[in-house]
This record gives structure tokens, sequence and C-alpha cells, in this order.
């Protein structure tokens, strides 16, 4: 009786699952950029009830990106239209050029929000890791466009208007102790090729540390950010998320931290929750919706469990 009852929830998921995806509409490898003889592509996933806004999910690891495993990310469930981006990888494409290649992608959504069935100002922006810092680099840079450009994608602005993001780097030059530079060296010299040759130098390092932390381009008129980060997290101390709270709160604006007591860099039992928050994140920052438990805009701490393995 029993394995007959686990048969069946088996074959009910498995149903559920099939239902969403056909639910779900995808179009794979929309080129929002060509350059140095690549093109660069992103998936859009519509939702059959699109709730009008949309949600750009960062694919980077170690600012790595490809195409293997591309998914909502469960976005779609919650009505949100999702724009799965690949950037191009280190090392043959450096930090700046990354983030640079990540404006053009919100440039591209934006140009085309109508197609898509979004409204151009409720975009949102989600990662983890590499991703988060990307993200929270659209944050806090993310703006007008060139209005003089010949190409109209390029005129459109970059600026996102909500952000909830996993374990984001922010501070290069702090990386788990003041004074920690990790711009190509320390903890980060297996990523040198990441920062390219203006890492070679103290001089390079310093300026380039600071022009890709978040938390330097930090201003009172960004978006609302939700971060979650483990305070074990062996790679990506949570100090960078602290820093990061600190100092939007400095400038006045908008952020919500929550630390996973015991958690690392990623793995934990309860990133389906958080994930569940984040879209709760997403409701309220750009669709106005309430959540049944509102959010702190400050600093909270709840237990984590590591992963079943």
């Amino acid at each position: 009786m029993k394995t007959h009852i686990l048969t069946l929830i088996s074959l009910v998921a498995l149903s559920l699952a099939h239902v969403h995806a056909e639910d779900v509409e995808r179009i794979q490898d929309v080129i929002y950029t060509k350059h140095d003889g690549v093109a660069l592509t992103m998936d859009v996933f519509k939702p059959a009830k699109p709730n009008g806004a949309g949600v750009i999910k960062i694919i980077s690891g170690g600012w790595k990106s490809n195409h293997n495993g591309i998914s909502d990310g469960g976005w779609t469930k919650s009505g949100y239209t999702t724009f799965v981006v690949v950037h191009g990888s280190q090392p043959r494409f450096q930090v700046e050029e990354i983030v640079s290649d990540l404006n053009r992608a919100v440039r591209f959504i934006r140009a085309n929000a109508a197609k898509y069935g979004v409204d151009p100002m409720k975009l949102g922006v989600t990662g983890g890791s590499a991703g988060g810092h990307l993200s929270l680099m659209l944050a806090t840079r993310g703006g007008d466009g060139n209005p003089k450009a010949a190409d109209p994608v390029d005129r459109e602005s970059s600026a996102v208007q909500a952000v909830a993001c996993f374990y984001p780097p922010t501070d290069y030059l702090n990386w788990f102790e003041d004074g920690d530079n990790a711009v190509g060296i320390g903890k980060l010299a297996a990523y040198a090729g990441a920062f390219g040759p203006k890492s070679t130098t103290p001089e390079g390092r310093e300026a380039l540390g600071r022009e890709v932390s978040p938390l330097y381009w930090v201003h009172k008129g960004q978006p609302p950010v939700y971060i979650v980060h483990g305070n074990a997290d062996p790679q990506v101390s949570h100090t960078q998320s602290m820093r990061f709270i600190k100092r939007t709160g400095e400038v006045g604006a908008v952020c919500e931290v929550l630390i996973r007591d015991g958690a690392g860099h990623g793995g934990w039992q309860e990133m389906g929750e958080d994930n569940a928050r984040m879209a709760e994140w997403f409701d309220l920052q750009l669709l106005g919706k309430q959540p049944a438990k509102p959010f702190t805009f400050g600093v909270s701490t709840l237990p984590s469990t590591p992963a079943k393995r």
C-alpha cells in the first residue's frame, strides 16, 4: 500500500510538472547583442497568465555562463515573464565587459517589452554569487541610454526596478576583512582572468576594484534590494552583504538582508522558501502587492538546514 501511494504521488507530481511546462511558452536563443564574433543570447519564458512584469535571471558562476540547464527558475509560477540571460564567459570576456553586456540585455528587454507583454518599468533582476554581483551592478549602475545612439536599443535605459539575489560579492577591496583585496589575487587568485591585465598592479587593482564593486556605486535612487546570504559562506563572506546594507542605509536606499545561520555558498534546504520570499519581494516592489508577512527592511537571521544528499 505504501509503495502504491508513493507511486501515485510521483505520478501526480510528474503530471503537475508537465502541465506547468505546457503552460509556459519558451522562446530560445534570442540574440540581444553581437560583438567580437560572438552572439549573446537569452531564453524567454512566458507564463500562461502573465502579471505584466518581468524577471531577468542572470546565469553566472565565477563569471562563466552557459546554456546548460536553463530554466525559468520558478518565476513563471508567480506570473513573471522570465528572461534568462547568458553572458560571455571569462577569461575571454572580463568583468567590465560582462557588466556592459548585462546592461545591453536590459536595454534589449526594455526595447522589446511590448513584444513580450511586459511593462518596461516593471523589471526585476536575480542571480546568485557572480550572478548576484551582476544584479547589484545593474541596481547601482544601470541608467539612461544614449539618445544619439544609432541602435535604438542603446537609447533605452538599463535601470531595473527591483533586485533579489543570493550571496553577492559587493566589495572586492575588502573581501573578508578590511584591506583584503581580492581583485584577481588572494582568495580570488583563481579568477585572475576575470579581472584582466588591470589587476596586475596594486594601482590597477585599486581602481578596478572600485569600478566593479557595487558598494562604491550605491545611491539613493537605486531600486529596492533583497539579499540572502549564509554566514558560513567560505567563498563570498556574508560581510559583503552586511557592508552593502550598511551603505544603503547611509544614503537612504531600500535594502533587506536575510542571513541564513550556518549556511555556506548555497545548498541549504530552505532555499525554496527563500525563492518564494524573493517572489514576494518582486510582488511588492513591482506590483504593489503586500505580503502576508511584512518585510523588515533591515537585517534578520534564520536557521539553515544542509541539503540532503
